[in-house]
């Protein structure tokens, strides 16, 4: 693991935390490289049922070390924030982006390639390649464009500015929008609550929305869930469950294919 990402595991949240609060968190082209096998590690980890990015220090990230970049931005493919990028949005499990202070540039990159991001209401938001003279990566500006709208996602990268939470909330760029001094009790809650929930729904509901978000084979892809669902015990213990009145045990963890 590189310096400056910290990774744990705790009743059943695997919490990866940006680490180098003297630079606002920035991202070294080591620390970029890391994030995949992290991700793997997660992956791959039948106790982790949901991921949480976040920053130490006060500050979520404020984008990729400026001194590092000739390393970092290569060619649009193999750009180390693209690869880390791929790796964070194709991760099979909830992702959630908890997020304060300053969430600028490749910061806002590895947000919007979590499912869900919430933010301290002081945090500030900027995707920032215009004042470098940069063309931001394709994959990224998809992502921009399918989460936030043209519209937006031109303000954002015309302009280089930062916009405030509520800015951010409004154009859907957030989820939530909490109490600076509550943005951790909020997460905890509501990872605990997907940490409870049947991982089988919900690896099949970013597969599916994913497919629907990028015009892919959705029927193809709602099919194999649907045989996955039939093969394995969790909706007849979700049914259970429920007539029982008791919390549901599921244990499904990994597709089989």
């Amino acid at each position: 693991m590189a310096a400056g990402l910290n990774a744990e595991v705790a009743e059943g949240v695997g919490t990866i935390t940006i680490d180098r609060p003297a630079k606002r968190n920035a991202m070294s082209a080591d620390m970029w490289r890391a994030l995949p096998g992290i991700l793997d590690g997660l992956a791959a980890d039948p106790g982790v049922r949901v991921v949480v990015l976040t920053g130490a220090g006060g500050d979520f990230c404020a984008g990729a070390d400026i001194s590092e970049l000739a390393d970092i931005h290569r060619d649009d493919e193999s750009h180390l924030s693209t690869v880390a990028e791929q790796a964070l949005a194709a991760f099979p499990k909830p992702t959630l982006a908890a997020i304060e202070g300053y969430c600028v540039g490749g910061g806002c990159q590895l947000a919007a390639a979590c499912d869900l991001r919430f933010a301290a209401d002081g945090a500030r938001f900027g995707v920032t390649p215009a004042k470098l003279g940069l063309v931001y990566p394709a994959t990224a500006t998809t992502r921009l464009v399918r989460l936030v709208g043209p519209s937006a996602a031109k303000y954002l990268l015309y302009s280089a500015d930062l916009i405030d939470a509520g800015h951010a909330l409004r154009i859907g760029l957030l989820d939530e929008v909490v109490p600076a001094d509550g943005l951790r009790k909020r997460v905890d809650q509501f990872t605990g609550t997907l940490a409870s929930r049947s991982l089988l729904t919900q690896q099949a509901t970013k597969d599916i929305v994913d497919a629907i978000a990028a015009a892919g084979p959705v029927a193809e892809r709602t099919r194999w869930w649907l045989e996955e669902m039939a093969a394995v015990g969790e909706f007849e213990e979700g049914t259970a469950a429920f007539l029982e009145r008791r919390p549901p045990a599921f244990t499904w963890t990994a597709p089989t294919r």
